[in-house]
């Protein structure tokens, strides 16, 4: 499904941005969906719900991004022989580097998301349980959107550390930044100016987004 996603032939300095801002944007999107999630489990009525999600949250927060990283490569791909539905090795990389990404980084969103949903007046979702709403179309058609909103700067933030944190899938040979630039240093003599582009590219890519996600918080403010 995303083999053009993961065109791993394009070893130049655009193409190796490009990469991470696809690991960004895929990794991202998958966090906010399964961190969403994580998010109802933690406020749910359930209590098998919130154990789980609260286990969840807890372990995956404490344990370092380059470790669940290797081990969807060298635990679930070596070992219990998950291919993600790729035959070629990058691709395969690149899509188990989205996973671990997705694994770690939503453990985040659903903590911005919760506190956005604490946020939210009390008396609306026994208002809304009293005229025969659900737990879950409460949450849906009334918590959520009002969290959504109180949360935009977080989540900002959120997306900001998983363009950075992209750079640990070099650690499984996915082509993004740190990987080329890795390579170069090991290449060239001039450390210290590979280094400072690199850097700057990342500040074009991290920049613009904590501006336009700034000047979105403000303008989408829950006014109470």
């Amino acid at each position: 499904m995303f083999d053009f996603l993961s065109d791993y032939n394009d070893p130049t300095l655009l193409g190796a941005f490009w990469m991470t801002v696809k690991l960004t944007l895929i990794s991202g999107l998958g966090s906010l969906i399964w961190g969403t999630i994580l998010a109802a489990m933690r406020v749910s009525p359930v209590p098998l719900m919130r154990g789980f999600g609260t286990a969840y949250v807890n372990i995956v927060r404490n344990i370092p991004l380059t470790v669940i990283i290797i081990f969807t490569s060298l635990g679930l791909a070596d070992i219990f022989g998950v291919t993600m539905g790729a035959s070629d090795f990058k691709i395969q990389g690149f899509r188990l580097a989205i996973l671990g990404l997705v694994g770690y980084t939503a453990a985040f969103v659903c903590e911005a998301i919760r506190s956005g949903i604490n946020t939210v007046p009390l008396g609306q979702a026994e208002a809304a349980r009293a005229i025969g709403l659900t737990f879950s179309q409460t949450l849906r058609l009334i918590i959520l959107p009002q969290a959504f909103r109180s949360v935009i700067g977080p989540l900002a933030n959120v997306l900001i550390a998983l363009t950075k944190n992209t750079t640990v899938a070099a650690a499984i040979g996915v082509a993004e930044a740190a990987y080329l630039m890795k390579e170069m240093i090991e290449n060239e003599a001039q450390t210290v100016l590979i280094a400072a582009v690199f850097a700057f590219g990342f500040v074009v890519l991290t920049l613009p987004t904590g501006l336009f996600f700034g000047w979105l918080s403000k303008r989408l403010a829950v006014k109470r």
